[in-house]
């Protein structure tokens, strides 16, 4: 997809953090003279527009930002009612998070319309995290401890990844996108067999059948539906999967009938954030993943909507970013990322104006504030669940390989980057028991294929295209690509 470049001549763009509250007054195209010139970003669509336009935001990533408390909270063994508690905090983060992106407040927050939630990268490492707790009940203070200070750190460092950002070249994070979906596929295998492994009938006929149903009823909304349909297959699907299930009885309307139509999450409700410092360096390496994420989706996105993310935006979203996982634990929710599937539908609609995306971000702020929403997502059955999340984990993984296809694969040193890279971050997959002599807090960080990924991809990264060049560029861009790793790379979205 050609992508209309702004005229050189056009002053600092709005989305600068220092100006991001002034309309932008460059030339628009379609508007005449003596007309407001204020930037689509910018612009304040009619009312039932905004809404429907928010509606579709939320349903292109509520699955993605109600999966991860689903995976943690089951391995820490929540019950019912405390899975839906997570789950609407996770709804009323990602909210606030969203709020803090596109509105902003000082330097903090793109200004753009960018969907925050719950990033997946963090899920594995906080799986690790869990089955290294001393009990099942120190888990998510430990893990709300450890992205606070991950936070805290990335906040801090938010100005200056923008210059080390051309260490993080597309074979790197592509293969660490890659790891991401490779890593949490096992997990929809999982919920395809059933809640529970101990159970006479996990991984029965009938579990397997729910799950390819779902699946089956995904792609074909994909396949052959246009528009909003097809924006929310995955959540037609889980809800068609689920009325599926239930004449097998195998549907529990407990947690809705039990469940407050108004709740707030209160703070720590888990209990208060403790600091352990293994589990700490794994969420950093997570939110080092999740900035380098978090700035390709800047920069595509910046493309998209003809407002070129330049070192400051990208600084002011990080910020945002950072900030946003700080404060999420406080709230009992996880670390905050961009969401890439949002890209899309901006790309898609041409639909532009952040607040747009803020009023998406109201929604989430309410369903969070509904406890009985909430707990919708706790009916379904786990097989529908699985169905599902073979598309959405696949599709993350899918993302990793397309960053790939533009990581310059034809040079040797790269191929030899991506092919360790990713052996390293699956031998927690294939071999589980691979690294049981090391010691248990070394164990969070190395049972994490996509943080022991991510450091093998950075490190060798730096010795093949990095130590030794004279003129410090490297040879880790793809052609077309400039060597600094920002300006001359091309968005995921042109290529669509």
């Amino acid at each position: 997809m050609a992508v209309q470049k702004p005229n050189a001549d056009t002053p600092d763009r709005a989305g600068s953090p220092d100006r991001a509250d002034t309309p932008d007054r460059s030339e628009s195209p379609g508007r005449a003279d003596g007309e407001d010139r204020r930037h689509p970003v910018d612009e304040i669509l009619p009312p039932a527009r905004m809404l429907t336009s928010g509606l579709q935001h939320v349903a292109a990533m509520y699955a993605g930002v109600v999966a991860p408390p689903l995976i943690v909270g089951a391995a820490v063994g929540l019950s019912a009612a405390e899975l839906t508690f997570l789950t609407g905090a996770s709804l009323f983060t990602a909210g606030l998070a969203t709020f803090l992106q596109t509105l902003g407040v000082w330097r903090i927050g793109a200004r753009l319309p960018f969907v925050n939630g719950v990033t997946f990268a963090g899920v594995a490492p906080m799986l690790a995290i869990v089955d290294t707790a001393p009990n099942k009940d120190d888990a998510l203070p430990i893990i709300f401890g450890a992205i606070i200070v991950a936070g805290l750190l990335g906040f801090l460092a938010a100005p200056f990844f923008g210059k080390l950002v051309r260490f993080f070249p597309p074979v790197v994070t592509g293969t660490v996108i890659t790891l991401i979906g490779i890593s949490l596929l096992p997990v929809a295998f999982g919920w395809a067999q059933g809640p529970d492994p101990s159970a006479a009938d996990y991984g029965s006929a009938r579990s397997l059948a729910l799950a390819a149903l779902t699946l089956l009823i995904v792609l074909g909304l994909r396949r052959f539906t246009t528009g909003f349909l097809r924006q929310i297959a995955v959540l037609v699907g889980l809800v068609a999967g689920t009325l599926a299930a239930v004449p097998f009885g195998v549907v529990d309307l407990a947690p809705v009938t039990g469940a407050d139509v108004v709740g707030f999450p209160t703070p720590f409700h888990f209990g208060a954030p403790q600091f352990a410092l293994a589990a700490i360096l794994s969420m950093c390496v997570v939110m080092i993943v999740s900035m380098t994420e978090s700035t390709a989706d800047m920069l595509a996105l910046g493309e998209i909507v003809e407002r070129p993310a330049d070192e400051r935006t990208i600084a002011a979203g990080l910020r945002a970013d950072t900030l946003g996982s700080a404060l999420s634990p406080l709230f009992n929710g996880f670390m905050c990322s961009a969401f890439a599937q949002n890209i899309g539908l901006v790309a898609m609609t041409r639909i532009r104006s952040r607040f747009v995306v803020a009023c998406g971000g109201g929604f989430l702020v309410l369903m969070g504030l509904c406890p009985m929403a909430a707990a919708l997502i706790a009916v379904v059955p786990r097989p529908v669940l699985g169905g599902a999340g073979i598309v959405l984990f696949g599709s993350v993984a899918a993302s990793g390989i397309q960053t790939l296809v533009r990581a310059g694969l034809e040079k040797d040193a790269n191929v030899l980057i991506l092919a360790v890279s990713l052996a390293v971050g699956i031998i927690p997959i294939s071999a589980p028991e691979f690294y049981h002599a090391f010691p248990e807090t070394a164990k969070i960080i190395l049972d994490s294929g996509i943080s022991t990924g991510c450091v093998a991809a950075v490190l060798l990264n730096l010795v093949f295209n990095h130590l030794g060049k004279r003129d410090g560029s490297g040879e880790d861009t793809a052609p077309g690509e400039s060597g600094d790793g920002i300006t001359g790379r091309q968005p995921a979205s042109a290529a669509r």
